[in-house]
């Protein structure tokens, strides 16, 4: 690769292969019109060329999604099509040639600084005025005039994920319209899942019901309902008053006209094995979605089944299946939040069809969207050996009473663990590095760090962490109070740091992290971007939480 990159950011007369003039041709031809930012596309994907030897097999990739990918395709083997040319739309205007199989190459970016500020280039980058009051002749002179050299250029590698070859893989059909896509998006295709640019798009649910022949009450003596009927007393209860089933009797039918019931379907009707009862479809749906220590509760009860945990522990959702269920037309499911923690027995999804009778294409793309795996599962929180390291001079010297440790050991506890050891450190980052190998010593599993990750500078408790081991830290997360939480690992060993705020408040991000950690779930960037939203705890006078939004 060329070393002096910033020798190929210079005016030039050609574009590849091409005069400037016959550049501009050819981008009105393939673009529609030689459009400004095409023109000045055409310069930086010809000076990354010209930095990449000549026999190197190379991809590109785009920043912005205007214009600038039409250079590349005009000028390079790449593009969309063939799948050599990724569109990373990040509103960046710059582009990047690597090669394929090591992902070095060289990123070219319009660069500001080396803009004049009276330049209608600049106007026309920073959209200082409408298009309508650019003037197009300066502007696209100013361009040719300048080329690459209002461009800069550095040595890039991609990241491994970036340039993994992309496959459509599996293919199969949407369980809602019915046409092929790539089984990677789901059971449902993304059309379908709610992304369609149409109106009358493939998965809009459609009313339609089996022709269903009704009695009066008077006439339903002796005979059985056709589903359970709901009695509503307001404020008081809620429930079925007549089950499916059921014999009704001379006595019935009062009840039922006082429940405003005047006519009802009778189960002698046979719609064709077109339709599926609600109660067929819901018990259906929630053997389906029952993973480990989930289990559905009972019979379907008024067309819907609950579905209960079986152990106490951390309820999992598979949040992206769950929503492509609840885009099936006429199905229904409701769960509580992820990442929730549930007693034995407790409700934790509900499941349903929402018409009496289901049309069986809806029911069987419901089966579909449920068939790859469970929807709900409970994971126990293991009983660990903890050890507390409580850090501060302060603390350790005496001069200040330990309240961290009480704090912590009654969380643990709370949550079926035990504290094995716990010890105090100055802040000095080898004292702390010993106390981490006191604890790991002493067989602790899960070590909670307090204290000392704050940014004054006698706080050393992350360096004291490094020194001894601690890997794949994570420091920092959007929550308040606990923004300077730490996670991270030492071996098997799990390592907490909960920041000082746990002394002043009853609830931080240390109740959101610690369960996770018992129960064994993995805790990625992306889970801790995640926990933005839901993530500022409201301070109440009397906290209630987890019945709150906290880390909701």
């Amino acid at each position: 690769m060329t070393t002096n990159l910033t020798s190929l950011l210079t005016p030039s007369e050609t574009i590849g292969s091409h005069s400037v003039d016959e550049f501009i041709e050819a981008a009105g031809i393939f673009h529609g019109y030689a459009a400004p930012g095409l023109i000045l596309g055409g310069f930086m994907v010809d000076a990354a060329l010209k930095a990449l030897p000549d026999d190197v097999l190379f991809d590109a990739i785009s920043e912005t999604s205007w214009c600038l990918p039409d250079a590349v395709q005009m000028l390079s083997p790449c593009s969309v099509g063939n799948g050599w040319l990724q569109i990373l739309n990040l509103g960046l205007y710059a582009v990047s040639l690597y090669d394929k199989y090591t992902g070095h190459g060289v990123r070219v970016w319009v660069d500001l600084d080396k803009i004049a500020p009276d330049s209608e280039i600049r106007t026309w980058l920073m959209k200082t005025k409408p298009k309508k009051d650019q003037d197009s002749p300066l502007l696209r002179r100013q361009i040719i005039e300048a080329g690459a050299s209002v461009c800069s250029m550095r040595a890039v590698e991609i990241r491994r994920e970036n340039r993994i070859k992309r496959s459509k893989g599996e293919i199969v059909a949407c369980a809602i319209c019915g046409e092929p896509f790539p089984a990677q998006f789901g059971a449902i295709c993304r059309s379908c899942q709610g992304e369609s640019p149409y109106v009358n798009s493939p998965g809009k649910t459609v009313f339609d019901q089996p022709r269903l022949k009704s009695v009066a009450v008077e006439e339903s003596i002796g005979f059985r309902p056709l589903h359970d009927m709901t009695r509503i007393v307001p404020g008081v209860s809620k429930g079925p008053e007549f089950r499916r089933g059921q014999t009704l009797t001379g006595g019935d039918v009062c009840r039922l006209q006082r429940m405003g019931r005047n006519r009802i379907y009778l189960d002698n009707q046979k719609p064709g094995d077109q339709w599926v009862h609600e109660d067929v479809a819901s018990a259906a749906f929630g053997d389906l979605m029952t993973g480990q220590n989930v289990a559905a509760k009972g019979k379907p009860s008024e067309g819907k089944v609950k579905l209960t945990a079986q152990k106490d522990g951390m309820l999992l959702v598979d949040s992206a299946r769950l929503r492509q269920f609840n885009h099936v037309p006429g199905v229904m499911c409701a769960s509580r939040h992820s990442y929730t923690l549930v007693d034995k027995g407790s409700q934790i999804a509900a499941t349903r069809a929402i018409p009496l009778y289901l049309p069986r294409p809806d029911y069987e793309a419901a089966l579909r969207v449920l068939d790859e795996d469970a929807l709900f599962s409970v994971h126990p929180l293991r009983r660990a050996s903890v050890g507390i390291l409580v850090t501060g001079t302060e603390v350790f010297s005496g001069l200040v009473e330990d309240k961290f440790e009480p704090i912590i050991a009654s969380k643990v506890a709370q949550l079926g663990s035990r504290v094995t050891k716990a010890v105090k450190a100055p802040d000095n980052a080898d004292e702390i590095r010993c106390a981490v190998q006191n604890l790991v010593e002493a067989g602790c599993d899960l070590i909670i760090t307090t204290a000392g990750l704050s940014v004054d500078p006698d706080d050393v408790t992350r360096k004291g962490l490094l020194d001894a081991g601690v890997g794949n830290i994570r420091y920092g997360m959007p929550v308040l109070p606990g923004a300077m939480s730490l996670l991270g690992r030492l071996g098997s060993i799990q390592v907490l740091g909960v920041p000082a705020c746990a002394l002043f408040h009853k609830t931080t991000s240390l109740d959101l992290l610690l369960p996770r950690l018992l129960a064994d779930v993995e805790i990625s960037s992306s889970d801790l971007a995640e926990l933005g939203e839901g993530g500022l705890c409201h301070e109440c006078k009397i906290c209630t939480y987890p019945k709150c939004s906290f880390g909701k």
